[in-house]
């Protein structure tokens, strides 16, 4: 079994309305100094086979097919 961590955050550039909200909530709470917050998806993928170079296929298609909007989106797979 192979398991991996898909992570997608916006694009450099791309407007993050939900990234200065929580930044504006931080300052409210306290916490000062916080210049810049992006936000982002996690996904933990388990796969019921074992070999590496498929997984990395299978997980890259995933990304462009749904898990992530390639206009506005970059990801990262980690096979952990």
């Amino acid at each position: 079994m192979i398991t991996a961590r898909v992570t997608v955050t916006l694009k450099t550039g791309v407007l993050d309305p939900q990234g200065k909200a929580i930044e504006g909530a931080l300052a409210t709470l306290g916490f000062d100094g916080v210049d810049g917050v992006r936000q982002g998806k996690v996904f933990d993928i388990e796969l019921g086979h074992d070999d590496r170079r498929r997984a990395e296929t299978d997980l890259a298609a995933m990304c462009e097919k749904l898990l992530a909007n390639t206009v506005i989106e970059d990801y990262a797979v980690e096979i952990v």
